[in-house]
């Protein structure tokens, strides 16, 4: 396999590994979040500030995409193929559209955390928050990752 590739395989295995767990994307041992959905100010471990970090949206957006979507269809099904009584859907319906949404809401920051990390993403117009970020410690964004293994 060319060396490009598996750089890019090996990124990717680092970004899953930390962003799903909640792991610093740096060091890979330190606690990304304080709470459910809040990230810390900074790493515990290594200190990696987290300003750089804008999810925003993306969570919701892929949780909508990738778990509301195919629940709805199912819904719909349900309720063509069985034309069943309101309370069915009560606890069965709402139920999975709720939690099937929520609950996939911190691995994926974590993972667009990690991937904002990782792939040097940033904002227009943010060069001074990263200069800011850097300063003092040396280039911390050129760091290689740990290999999680």
């Amino acid at each position: 396999m060319p060396e490009d590739k598996a750089d890019k395989y090996a990124a990717a295995r680092w970004i899953f590994h930390c962003g799903w767990r909640g792991l610093c994307p740096r060091c890979g041992k330190g606690a990304m979040f304080r709470k459910w959905l809040k990230l810390n100010d900074q790493c515990p471990t290594c200190g990696l500030d987290y300003r750089f970090a804008a999810p925003d949206d993306g969570p919701a957006f892929f949780s909508l995409c990738i778990i509301a979507f195919p629940l709805i269809f199912f819904v719909v099904w349900l309720q063509v193929r069985y034309e069943p009584p309101f309370w069915v859907h009560l606890i069965t319906s709402f139920p999975l559209l709720g939690f099937g949404c929520i609950l996939p809401l911190r691995p994926l920051k974590g993972w667009l955390v990690a991937s904002q990390f990782v792939n040097k993403a940033q904002e227009a117009g943010t060069d001074k928050l990263w200069n800011q970020l850097r300063g003092g410690k040396g280039n911390w964004l050129d760091q290689e990752p740990r290999d999680p293994r």
